[in-house]
């Protein structure tokens, strides 16, 4: 017999894709005014996205995922494969920032400096540990991800606890009047309205897992609800635990997770840090190892249906698993890297995490686009299917269910790839251009794609 999940694997699954420790960081540095974007983002988008993701993941189940959504809803268009390419392409880039990590997490847990080569070597083998596991049937890996979600609610609940303590002890780090909990419109602060929205996708992930649940129909809109409640509380109690002990100006994109415990521990190093650096980095993998199953299931699916290239169909024959899409990941994962150390030396003071992680922000958005007017022409053209669960309201309530996380995603896809000030040119130019080149490189995968089937 196969596997199953319980309920409450469920609800861990959901934490374990959607909750993203190491994005609470670069939306910590936009300041207390972060509180009332989380806020805003929870009521106008993660609850009526989450509750469009109920209904479509309820009543479509399968391995597609948002790209069955999307080519139902438009079939005969090209919607269905550009949402599947830019959703699969996010993925190899986000692996990419978080390889970047690597080598200092393993440098804060060991005490030892990794030299270029080494680095290199630890973030490859993040790179292909991770797309190795994707090759095994999520139910065998479920441990993985309860475990991983885990470790992410109690590092959030530590950095929030320790803050707290830490301000009533030794004075917060940044200004705490109320005043400064109002919301901040600068450019700076609303470019990471997208890094928010980020923190508040992947619902639809969870949804390709229904062929390992025991009863989907239920258990799919149960552990989005309740997931999707634990996750907001956590970003809220993390990002004000990582606000209270680090200045707003000091807040590293990368590691401001980990330097606000350093920062409140009065320690760099020692087992403590070191176990937390090495905490942290297994949330990595777990962010990995759930998202990767979820893409390649898609990107396979796309693939059987002629939408995607050839490759991602590839199965393996022990297992079903769509092999040919989790490998082409770790090999264009793998070049972006061996692109970062080719970046680094051009410019040693480059970002790197920041410049792949949003170049993944504006293609991953991008994939979300067509879902939500997909809901509303699933409901018109196909009212016959059963709605095990079905969004509240009548046409009007679901419109505008529909329009606000779509139009937040465009808000969220300019500030993030267009410069919006002669200053924020020289950091935004890449993201324009590499977006400009992955959609166009896609427009043309599709075409010839097409002329194939």
């Amino acid at each position: 017999m196969k596997k199953k999940f319980s309920l409450s694997s469920v609800i861990l699954s959901v934490i374990c894709v959607v909750f993203v420790a190491e994005a609470a960081a670069p939306v910590a540095a936009i300041g207390n005014s972060q509180f009332f974007w989380w806020i805003f983002m929870i009521v106008l988008f993660l609850i009526p996205y989450g509750l469009i993701a109920s209904e479509l993941g309820t009543t479509y189940q399968g391995d597609g995922g948002l790209y069955d959504w999307v080519s139902k809803a438009y079939p005969g268009t090209k919607w269905g494969a550009r949402a599947s390419w830019w959703y699969w392409l996010n993925f190899p880039l986000w692996m990419a920032s978080l390889a970047v990590i690597c080598p200092d997490l393993i440098s804060t847990a060991t005490g030892l400096t990794p030299g270029p080569v080494s680095s290199l070597l630890i973030q490859l083998a993040f790179v292909w540990i991770v797309t190795l596991i994707a090759c095994f049937p999520v139910c065998d890996n479920i441990f993985i991800l309860n475990i991983c979600a885990v470790i992410k609610v109690v590092l959030a609940l530590l950095v929030g606890v320790m803050g707290i303590y830490f301000g009533i002890k030794n004075g917060f780090a940044n200004d705490m009047s109320p005043a400064s909990f109002l919301p901040s419109f600068d450019l700076e602060s609303l470019s990471f309205i997208s890094v928010i929205i980020f923190n508040m996708l992947g619902f639809e992930v969870v949804c390709t897992f229904s062929d390992d649940m025991s009863d989907p129909k239920k258990q799919i809109p149960q552990a989005i609800i309740i997931g999707g409640l634990v996750i907001a509380a956590i970003y809220l109690i993390g990002g004000f635990g990582i606000g209270a002990a680090i200045p707003t100006h000091e807040i590293s994109s990368s590691s401001g997770l980990i330097d606000a415990i350093i920062l409140m521990t009065g320690r760099s190093g020692g087992l403590f840090i070191g176990a937390i650096a090495l905490l942290f980095m297994v949330t990595l993998f777990g962010n990995m190892i759930s998202w990767s199953m979820g893409v390649n299931s898609t990107a396979a699916y796309a693939a059987d249906n002629g939408d995607m290239p050839r490759v991602f169909s590839k199965r393996w024959a022990k297992n079903d698993m769509p092999i040919g899409a989790a490998l082409t990941n770790g090999i264009v994962a793998s070049a972006i890297v061996l692109l970062g150390v080719v970046m680094q030396l051009i410019a040693p003071d480059s970002e790197l995490f920041w410049s792949f992680f949003a170049l993944n922000l504006v293609l991953f958005l991008l994939g979300y686009l067509p879902v939500f007017p997909a809901f509303l022409k699933l409901r018109r053209v196909d009212p016959d299917t059963e709605r095990p669960f079905r969004v509240p309201g009548g046409p009007v309530t679901q419109k505008i269910m529909a329009a606000l996380p779509m139009i937040l995603i465009i808000i969220a896809i300019l500030f993030t790839a267009i410069p919006m000030s002669a200053d924020a040119v020289a950091d935004t130019l890449p993201i324009t251009i590499g977006s400009i080149i992955c959609i166009a490189l896609g427009e043309i995968l599709i075409a010839v794609r097409g002329r194939q089937k």
